[in-house]
């Protein structure tokens, strides 16, 4: 009976913590689409207002930066659904070559929005 009883917790366990990593990344897919939005709408407003060129790198800033966060999310939704739920050695492969192009993405995104790469110091004040 107990046996039943810890089958049936795993399996209520593993459908939380899949239902939890779709939860995350369905946020990292709001993050991008909510970033886009008002790093368009900031461009709409403000391009006739600025320098020429001006309100264009901000635009592309922004719209980096909020690519690079939602990537973050949709990173760690994998990690958690692929780590717990799916423990096959194949799976883990796959979760590995993902990672790793959303890691090269993120990392060309910030250095097209910053002009430097993550590890480099601000020189901006």
């Amino acid at each position: 009976m107990d046996t039943f009883r810890d089958d049936e917790m795993q399996t209520s366990f593993l459908e939380v913590i899949t239902v939890v990593g779709f939860g995350i990344e369905a946020f990292g897919i709001l993050v991008i689409i909510i970033g886009s939005g008002i790093s368009t709408t900031t461009f709409v407003r403000t391009y006739r207002s600025v320098e020429e060129g001006v309100a264009y790198k901000k635009y592309r800033k922004g719209l980096g930066r909020s690519i690079i966060l939602g990537l973050e999310f949709l990173i760690a939704g994998d990690i958690i659904r692929t780590v717990v739920v799916a423990d096959s050695l194949e799976n883990v492969g796959i979760l590995a070559l993902i990672i790793l192009i959303r890691s090269f993405l993120s990392l060309t995104l910030h250095l097209e929005a910053e002009g430097r790469w993550p590890w480099q110091k601000d020189s901006a004040p």
